[in-house]
């Protein structure tokens, strides 16, 4: 067995390989590479036990689609002046020629099969996208779903896979924390959050306009750890499940809870 982080940065370098574009680097910069994300795969991937060729052509092109799907999500309706509507242009292009890029190495494996089980994964991926941003959800549960959908659908591909489903349930619980946790930061940073813009819409549907008061932000933080609370026992639960996965996902698993941690007391001191 090869070396996870040795394996991790060999991933990391062919996917930087393929991600660069002299054009777009110059005028929007390189895409970020979620490290955490590709961990959990190259994990996941593991446990099929594939050959390490097709495990990291794998691994390659499914952080490609994650790639382009992260890319297209940068891109916002609002009205732009003339001179800053070049880059919303070239971020949709890169989004795009990172998806080409995913269909080609698999055209290569001639994998019919696996361009099938990831045009899925996209499907579900965009279809829950457009409840949580048009603002759909007539329910806080629901809303949660999808986001969770939206995180884990392309893992699913591979963690349905395997016998083992409590490496589902992980992946997914990962994955979901780390997005609420994301969504948080900007939220307490004043910043835009789709979750808890669409939280907002679903609480108080009487006041999508304005800003919410103080008393209604506290209500929304409320009602939103509980379940970031909740899906971190989840993934407590399911991590002690999987004894023999690798050390330095378990680590990542135990820093990423106690960043929410360290916010939540942070919180409460400034509070």
């Amino acid at each position: 067995m090869r070396d996870v982080n040795k394996r991790l940065a060999d991933v990391k370098e062919k996917l930087e390989q393929k991600i660069r574009h002299p054009y777009l680097l110059k005028n929007i910069g390189s895409p970020l590479i979620d490290e955490d994300k590709l961990l959990l795969l190259l994990a996941v991937l593991e446990q099929l036990n594939l050959p390490e060729s097709k495990l990291e052509k794998y691994a390659v092109t499914t952080m490609l689609v994650q790639i382009a799907l992260d890319t297209h999500e940068l891109v916002s309706n609002e009205k732009l002046k003339p001179e800053d509507l070049k880059e919303r242009q070239l971020t949709i292009l890169a989004g795009t020629y990172y998806s080409a890029l995913y269909y080609h190495i698999l055209s290569k494996l001639e994998d019919v099969k696996m361009i099938r089980s990831l045009a899925t994964g996209i499907k579900n991926v965009n279809e829950n996208k457009i409840t949580v941003y048009q603002k759909d959800p007539e329910a806080v549960d629901t809303l949660m779903r999808s986001v969770r959908k939206i995180e884990s659908s392309l893992f699913d591909r591979y963690t349905e896979q395997l016998d083992d489903p409590d490496w589902g349930e992980f992946a997914a619980n990962f994955l979901f924390v780390k997005r609420l946790i994301a969504e948080k930061e900007l939220f307490m940073k004043n910043q835009s959050s789709v979750v808890f813009s669409a939280m907002k819409t679903i609480l108080y549907p009487s006041n999508h306009v304005n800003e919410p008061s103080n008393d209604q932000q506290n209500h929304l933080l409320i009602a939103y750890d509980k379940y970031l609370d909740h899906t971190i026992q989840l993934l407590q639960k399911y991590a002690s499940k999987l004894p023999l996965m690798n050390g330095l996902l378990a680590q990542r698993t135990e820093s990423i809870i106690n960043q929410h941690r360290s916010a939540a007391i942070t919180f409460v001191e400034e509070g």
